[in-house]
């Protein structure tokens, strides 16, 4: 008896087991962003929004991408994906990564203009001409006479008169117009009608074992009879280089009298803008005449001009009027595009730290944050590469006061920023459309002003 009944007892137990198991809950779906993190980031990097941002090769339809990750393309290095990932979470990455190319698909601007005339919040402007004829107007600043000062970067540096008359200012120095390089930024002394001293950024160049090699150069000088004179070179960074892109060269200067400029890292990330033997991925300060800050951070290095580093490539560069904190927007590569609050010392985390990706896919760094690395107060993805940066002031454009106005050379757009205790509250996109927009400045009349390549002009804007 005894036996009878603990042979039943088994009996019983194993159905008790097999009901366990057969009833015994599935293994729970992550959701897409682990998954994302957990089996796509290692190769297309942290951030979704950044990887896509590219040419789709196998498309970019949602079975185009459901189809990718199931069967992948292991020649290409894409891993098959459906025995580890169920239907469902496969599914799931197709809609994150769908989702995520509407982000791309907002600067798709269908129209050109077909007016001179463009809508904003709570302000309509109207586009003047003040100058044309230009390769790349880089860098534009008003005389006391409202004439205008505008560099042009295939070398020339034009005076502009009230009736768009353009004098060519003989003198200057020679530039190195290659790739992105030439006459770039011009801005005046803030006591010009004293002095009259105006500083120019241009990419210099020599000839060093055999080879042309250049570099992001500041000048000063001034203009007597529309020629360049009393010239007198303040910096120059070293070392030189072979490349052609990636010169910064925005000069501003604070209440205080003291020269910013911004020198990119040459394209050469992994050598220039995280070490402090270099002038190359910095902003720099000197006083007007070119020495050096008695409170600068490494005033005491061989390169005692250093500012912060660990930049990429800032071309946006301007002083907060209220609060005379420098203020900076730099080109990041496949997104990741910067707008910082430069502080003395600082670094800036390029490229140890990122927003965005390589060009060809691939991530640059595994992390967007690390300790000793500033973050920035916003950041672009996909990146706008922003150019251009000025605050407005002044009662000409009520809606915009205070804002802080990005140029976008990706786009052809101008990027109006609201910031309230310096942080990005709204942005807006205006003037759809209207150009590659290298410049954006306001003029000592307080009107904005804009400058786009292809072709080159120079825009005023009029509050309607």
């Amino acid at each position: 008896m005894l036996k009878k009944i603990s042979f039943i007892g088994l009996i019983a137990m194993a159905a008790l087991s097999t009901m366990s198991l057969t009833n015994a809950p599935a293994v729970a779906e992550e959701p897409a962003e682990v998954n994302y993190t957990k089996y796509c980031a290692s190769c297309h990097g942290e951030k979704v929004e950044a990887f896509v941002d590219r040419k789709w090769k196998h498309g970019d339809k949602k079975s185009d991408i459901l189809n990718s990750i199931t069967h992948g393309y292991p020649d290409a290095g894409m891993p098959t994906w459906k025995e580890v990932l169920t239907p469902k979470e496969i599914e799931k990455l197709a809609d994150l990564i769908v989702e995520n190319l509407a982000g791309v698909e907002q600067y798709k601007f269908a129209n050109k203009p077909t007016s001179n005339i463009f809508k904003s919040d709570g302000m309509t402007i109207v586009l003047d001409t003040i100058a044309t004829g230009f390769d790349s107007p880089w860098g534009f600043t008003q005389l006391p006479s409202n004439d205008y000062l505008i560099t042009d970067r295939a070398g020339v540096l034009y005076l502009v008169d009230q009736k768009r008359n353009k004098t060519a200012i003989k003198g200057t120095p020679e530039v190195y117009a290659q790739g992105q390089g030439g006459l770039l930024d011009v801005t005046l002394h803030p006591q010009y009608e004293q002095n009259g001293w105006i500083y120019l950024s241009y990419s210099k160049f020599k000839m060093e074992d055999g080879a042309k090699v250049n570099t992001t150069a500041i000048v000063r000088g001034k203009i007597k009879d529309n020629n360049w004179v009393d010239a007198q070179e303040i910096f120059e960074a070293k070392p030189y280089t072979k490349t052609s892109f990636h010169y910064g060269s925005r000069i501003t200067f604070d209440k205080k009298g003291h020269l910013f400029f911004s020198v990119g890292e040459r394209g050469m990330e992994k050598v220039f803008p995280q070490s402090l033997d270099n002038d190359n991925g910095k902003i720099h300060r000197l006083n007007d005449d070119g020495t050096v800050p008695s409170d600068n951070p490494y005033k005491n290095t061989d390169h005692p001009s250093i500012y912060s580093y660990g930049q990429r490539n800032p071309q946006g560069l301007t002083t907060n009027p209220w609060t005379d904190d420098i203020w900076e927007t730099e080109h990041g590569p496949r997104g990741g595009d910067e707008i910082n609050i430069i502080k003395a010392g600082k670094n800036y985390g390029w490229p140890v730290i990122t927003y965005g990706i390589n060009y060809d896919g691939k991530p640059i760094s595994a992390i967007s944050k690390k300790d000793g690395m500033e973050q920035p107060i916003s950041y672009f993805i996909p990146s706008i590469a922003p150019s251009g940066l000025t605050f407005v002031t002044g009662d000409k454009y009520p809606a915009w006061k205070g804002n802080l106005m990005i140029g976008s050379l990706r786009f052809n757009y101008l990027n109006r920023v609201e910031v309230k205790n310096n942080k990005v509250v709204k942005q807006e996109k205006v003037l759809l459309n209207v150009g590659r927009m290298r410049n954006v400045k306001q003029g000592r009349d307080g009107y904005l002003y804009v400058g786009v390549e292809s072709p080159g002009m120079i825009f005023r804007l009029r509050p309607q």
